[in-house]
């Protein structure tokens, strides 16, 4: 499952966007460190395609695929020498898949700013050191034990201490450690030790309700700017937690209706699971039947017996064929039955690489 922690400066509306996500009624207090141990809750990923095949298909159960978010305390500056409740908080960004950074892009009189006045391209580079300081302090102490044994002549040792130093060298610019990861040693090994800034990450600029429609205005082209200069291609998705907390009192036929009068076509919650799948390059497969109509996810670029391997070991252990169509030509077709006399199912092997929205049946023997 998919882990992403929320994080950024305390009464940026970290905890407004976890209650929205999650209705979990987590704390959003207006004072720093409400939330002191990391609230979590499963959300399942909004996917039209999975209505249709189950409203086709009309089974006892439809299951979606799920996120797990992570509402992590407000960090501070100085968090990564101890300040506010300091390194307990990036243990636990430590825990994540990915990071959500929330940046606060309204003024409110009513909500406090724990740095006392509203400006995103000083609270991304507030949260942006906080988190290249940890690694810094991390990367040192790896660094001083393999360079002991680089000199002694082993190879191995040799190369991560370069590839070290070149992470360094990144972060004392300023830069994310994801900018040094040219392979997948590289990625397994700053995994290992934990590093933040190798992780992936994208933005979620809290706006005001009013500012939805245009985008969020000149808060957030700076924000914008700045993540650009830091060298991330990283995806800022606009939204307005009060503006979703909101929306998810709502009947569903009101929705769209009130979706409309805001000027956008579909909740900043869902916008930003889906920029968080694209961030990990994950992708949606179906299987279909009339029990059960569910979603699964894998990663881009894997195959039917990566798969077969999601749902269950045994499907993998006795793999003989996979046997797929595109989910809009099932739903075309109303049933397997259908689809195979106007042959639209395809039988594929352990290696076919498997599409996004495939509707997947597995022969299997064990």
């Amino acid at each position: 499952m998919l882990r992403l922690g929320i994080v950024g400066l305390p009464n940026v509306g970290k905890s407004t966007l976890f209650n929205a996500l999650t209705d979990a009624g987590a704390a959003a207090e207006n004072y720093p460190f409400c939330t002191v141990d990391p609230n979590v809750g499963v959300v399942p990923v909004p996917d039209p395609r999975l209505d249709r095949l189950a409203a086709v298909v009309k089974p006892k159960k439809v299951v979606p695929a799920f996120v797990e978010f992570v509402d992590i305390a407000g960090l501070v500056e100085g968090a990564s020498r101890g300040e506010g409740l300091g390194n307990q908080f990036l243990a636990h960004i430590r825990q994540v898949d990915a990071v959500v950074h929330v940046v606060r892009c309204f003024d409110d009189p009513d909500v406090t700013h724990v740095m006392g006045d509203v400006d995103p391209v000083r609270d991304h580079d507030v949260i942006t050191a906080e988190l290249s300081i940890a690694d810094l302090a991390v990367i040192e102490r790896r660094l001083e034990k393999v360079r002991k044994t680089a000199r002694s002549g082993v190879k191995d040792d040799q190369q991560e201490a370069a590839f070290l130093e070149q992470v360094m060298a990144e972060l004392d610019a300023g830069r994310g450690a994801r900018d040094a990861m040219d392979t997948p040693d590289h990625r397994r090994l700053l995994r290992q030790l934990g590093i933040l800034t190798a992780k992936p990450i994208l933005y979620a600029a809290n706006v005001d309700e009013t500012m939805l429609a245009a985008g969020g205005g000149a808060p957030v082209a700076a924000l914008r700017a700045s993540v650009r200069d830091h060298h991330e291609e990283a995806e800022v998705v606009v939204f307005s937690a009060r503006y979703e907390a909101e929306l998810l009192q709502l009947a569903e036929a009101e929705r769209a209706e009130f979706l409309a009068g805001a000027g956008i076509e579909e909740p900043g919650l869902d916008r930003l699971i889906h920029a968080g799948y694209r961030l990990l390059g994950l992708e949606t497969f179906f299987t279909v039947g009339d029990n059960e109509v569910r979603a699964w996810t894998l990663h881009q670029g894997e195959t039917a017996f990566d798969a077969a391997g999601e749902i269950h070991s045994d499907f993998q252990r006795g793999f003989i064929r996979c046997e797929t169509i595109g989910w809009d030509d099932f739903v075309q077709a109303g049933s397997y039955k259908v689809a195979r006399e106007r042959g639209l199912v395809r039988s594929e092997g352990r290696d076919y690489v498997v599409q996004d929205g495939e509707v997947l049946l597995f022969r299997f023997n064990v």
